[in-house]
């Protein structure tokens, strides 16, 4: 055979090309290709080999050993776990426990009503912002004496210490004494902000305990359950409530 007619005959092949993988059937696994198939060999014969292993120290194992893993462990989903050992706890036990747990729980609530009691007693419930929350209302008999009427005059202050609700000097104490304390527009926006931040403390106290109250509630609630008294629940327990429960009634010696 020539050169000639050689170099024709490889001009006349066509190259092959392996096909592609579609998208959708990747799921399915690989294509036969020869590199795939020898991937393919190597992974089956490990995993028989892996196989063999397994048998021959299930066969050289003692039928005698023990070990507590035998009986702490299972299979699920094909998943090896380990059991969790339940706790061994008497309904008398459990029952001094929630006691324990209500009464630390009430002293943490009655140190902080105390704290609140102390802090209202320094902030002498003023408001923060210097005004009150409530409003001071005055009666007229007419409309004409309504439209007249001064605050001012009425409070026997002057027009720029109406506005407080708190020290509010009259105008024969302002006569009779200097004023007293600061009086810088600075050091009394820092003063009303220091107060803010004080009552800001107190309302943070005040859920702080209602929310201790709740707690108890819960834990007397739970506790309470552990009787076998035939019991039916009323209501669902929330966040600011106990789930509330109808007991058989027992008469007790």
């Amino acid at each position: 055979m020539s050169a000639a007619f050689r170099k024709a005959a490889k001009a006349r092949q066509r190259p092959h090309r392996e096909r592609a993988q579609p998208a959708a059937r990747t799921k399915l696994g690989l294509l036969e290709k020869k590199k795939d198939y020898r991937l393919r060999a190597h992974d089956y014969h490990k995993k028989q080999n892996a196989l063999r292993a397994l048998q021959k120290k299930a066969l050289d194992k003692n039928p005698d050993e023990f070990y507590f893993k035998m009986i702490r462990a299972e299979v699920k989903d094909g998943v090896h776990v380990i059991k969790q050992p339940k706790d061994e706890v008497t309904p008398e036990q459990m029952k001094l426990m929630r006691t324990q747990d209500i009464k630390y729980v009430e002293m943490k609530r009655v140190a902080e009503a105390k704290k609140i009691e102390r802090l209202k007693a320094e902030l002498h419930l003023l408001d923060a912002a210097g005004s009150g929350r409530g409003r001071h209302v005055f009666f007229v008999d007419t409309e004409r004496e309504g439209e007249e009427f001064d605050i001012a005059t009425q409070l026997d202050t002057v027009p720029e210490l109406v506005d407080r609700v708190y020290n509010r000097p009259t105008i024969a104490m302002l006569q009779r004494e200097t004023v007293k304390g600061p009086t810088d527009p600075a050091h009394l926006k820092k003063l009303a902000q220091q107060r803010k931040n004080q009552y800001d403390l107190l309302r943070q106290r005040i859920e702080r305990e209602k929310a201790m109250f709740v707690i108890t509630q819960k834990i007397q609630t739970r506790k309470d359950l552990l009787d076998k008294t035939h019991k039916v629940k009323v209501k669902k327990e929330t966040t600011t409530g106990p789930a509330i429960y109808k007991f058989k009634f027992q008469r007790k010696r």
